[in-house]
C-alpha cells in the first residue's frame, strides 16, 4: 500500500507540529500544512491528497466550511479536530460530508482507527456515486434505443424484436455501441421530418 498523503489545518502552530509528528510517526506524508480553512481547500486542490485533517476552528473559513467544499468537489475525505463537542458543530459537520471526527487532545492511537474508517467510508461513497451513474447512463441509454426501435418500427413496420436486431447488427458492422446506433437513427429520423 502506498505512503498515505495528508494535508493538515489547524490556526495553532503546536497543533499542526504534534500531528504532522504523529502522522509520520505512523508512517504517513504531510505533504501540505494550514492555519486556515480557504487556505487547506487550497493546499488540497492543488496537492491531490488522499485525506485532509482540519481544525474546526479556524480563521477565514472553519474546518467545516471547508470540509464542505471538499466534499462537493469530491477532493478528499475530511476528519474534522476539535475541542468542542457540542451537538450543533456535529449537525454542521455531519451535513458538510465530515467521514471523522476526532475531539482533543487526542492521542496517536485515535489517529490509525479515525484515519482507516473515514478512508473507507470515503471509497464506498465513491462506489456507490460510480454505481449510481452507471444507472443513470444504462437508463439514459435504453430510453434513446427504445426511441430509435419506435422509430424504426414505425418506419419500417418492424416488430419490435426485428427493430432491436437492426440496431444490433449496424452495432456490431460498424462496432460502435447500440446507443450510438439509435442516436444516429434518432438524429436521421430528425433531420427528415424537421416537423416531429
Amino acid at each position: 500500500m502506498h505512503k498515505l498523503r495528508i494535508v493538515i489545518a489547524d490556526d495553532e502552530p503546536i497543533i499542526l507540529l504534534d500531528l504532522r509528528q504523529m502522522l509520520e510517526e505512523l508512517g504517513m506524508s504531510v505533504v501540505g500544512e494550514a492555519s486556515d480553512g480557504a487556505q487547506a481547500v487550497e493546499k488540497v486542490r492543488a496537492l491531490k491528497p488522499d485525506l485532509a485533517i482540519l481544525d474546526v476552528k479556524m480563521p477565514e473559513m472553519d474546518g467545516i466550511e471547508a470540509a464542505r467544499i471538499l466534499h462537493e468537489e469530491r477532493l478528499a475525505p475530511v476528519i474534522l479536530l476539535t475541542a468542542y463537542s457540542d451537538s450543533e458543530l456535529i449537525q454542521r459537520a455531519k451535513q458538510a460530508g465530515v467521514y471523522g471526527y476526532l475531539v482533543k487532545p487526542f492521542k496517536q492511537a485515535d489517529l490509525t482507527p479515525a484515519i482507516e474508517v473515514a478512508l473507507a467510508r470515503y471509497q464506498e461513497a465513491r462506489e456507490l456515486e460510480q454505481q449510481v451513474d452507471d444507472l443513470k447512463e444504462t437508463l439514459e441509454t435504453r430510453k434513446i434505443i427504445e426511441r430509435a426501435k419506435g422509430i424504426l418500427m414505425d418506419t419500417y413496420g418492424l416488430r419490435e424484436q426485428e427493430a432491436y436486431r437492426r440496431i444490433q447488427v449496424q452495432s456490431m458492422n460498424t462496432r460502435k455501441s447500440m446507443r450510438e446506433i439509435a442516436e444516429a437513427i434518432i438524429i436521421a429520423h430528425t433531420l427528415q421530418n424537421p416537423s416531429q
